[in-house]
């Protein structure tokens, strides 16, 4: 049984269409990254899942989480799931921690709502989930502000704050997008232990190939609002089949061998108001013919739970 569902999730702005018609299966501690260009829809994409768009947006679909419909439910539904059941990191630690309240009273707050800790006991819990996700000196840094750590260490208390709530889903949105190197594979490392150790599934969206290959067990690759190849990860990664995610992997640099320009992808990602006919992609492919115009391309099986939304995808296919 999947822990969510996610079936023809689409939403528009002011009639607009922003997201075509996603579909997901998240199995319980499973790990899914989300890969492509900014405005490809991933994160809007879950922000809808959790009723988090503003008013003005339209959000049509079906979200199930472990067989309960939450797509619209009403307000004290999504509020026990939210934090609870689901908890969303957003990509910047310094504008999602109040600046001015102590880190400490910032996670008790998250436990007094999910769990219903509060007094001592709460700071005991606050102060053993910053030791989980290795914050040094954890008893002191309670008492601090957000000015006063860095950018790693306030994402650390944003993930002991998705923590408090002992979430059965982590939804990671660019978690390491303003951190250096050495501690963005810090915070990787952390969440795949406590995903092994906590037994939660995982939802890593990301710009960072290499990041999604180490860290999730499968990969779907966005383009303009739709999903348009998805596959476990060691298969998406050996077997490149829609001409974006090609795009995608030929635009990294080559860890060996000689120096040699990267293959960058001409244009840039439609807007939702100036959608092309047909895929979305072909004013970009190097692949593409009048026959990509015709219509918006279905998704074909290329192997096992490997699938994508191209036409030339039918040369490759499964033989029957």
């Amino acid at each position: 049984m999947s822990l969510v569902t996610i079936r023809d999730l689409a939403v528009s702005f002011d009639g607009v269409p922003a997201l075509r018609g996603v579909d997901l299966n998240i199995p319980p501690g499973g790990a899914l990254g989300m890969v492509g260009e900014s405005g490809c829809g991933k994160s809007v994409t879950w922000l809808a899942a959790l009723g988090l768009l503003p008013g003005r947006a339209r959000v049509t679909g079906s979200v199930r989480l472990a067989g309960d419909e939450i797509l619209a439910a009403p307000p004290a539904t999504l509020d026990r799931v939210r934090g609870g059941r689901v908890a969303m990191i957003f990509q910047d630690p310094a504008s999602s921690l109040n600046p001015v309240h102590r880190l400490g009273t910032q996670v008790v707050e998250a436990l007094r709502l999910h769990r219903g800790i509060t007094g001592g006991a709460a700071r005991a819990e606050a102060k053993r989930l910053f030791d989980l996700v290795g914050i040094p000196d954890a008893a002191r840094r309670l008492d601090a502000y957000p000015h006063e750590l860095s950018g790693g260490q306030n994402q650390r208390v944003m993930i002991a704050m998705a923590l408090a709530g002992q979430p059965e889903l982590l939804v990671a949105d660019e978690p390491t997008t303003a951190l250096d190197v050495t501690i963005q594979a810090q915070i990787l490392d952390l969440l795949n232990r406590l995903r092994r150790e906590m037994g939660m599934a995982l939802v890593l969206i990301s710009h960072d190939l290499g990041v999604v290959a180490e860290t999730c067990d499968e990969v779907a690759v966005m383009y303009a609002g739709r999903i348009v190849e998805q596959a476990a990860a060691a298969s998406l990664f050996a077997r490149p089949t829609h001409p974006y995610t090609q795009g995608l992997l030929a635009a990294l640099p080559p860890i060996d061998g000689p120096r040699k320009p990267l293959a960058a992808i001409p244009g840039g990602v439609p807007e939702p108001w100036a959608m092309p006919p047909g895929c979305a992609f072909a004013p970009r492919c190097p692949h593409a013919s009048a026959a990509c115009q015709a219509r918006i391309p279905a998704h074909v099986a290329v192997g096992d739970a490997h699938s994508a939304a191209c036409i030339l995808a039918v040369r490759e296919m499964v033989p029957a």
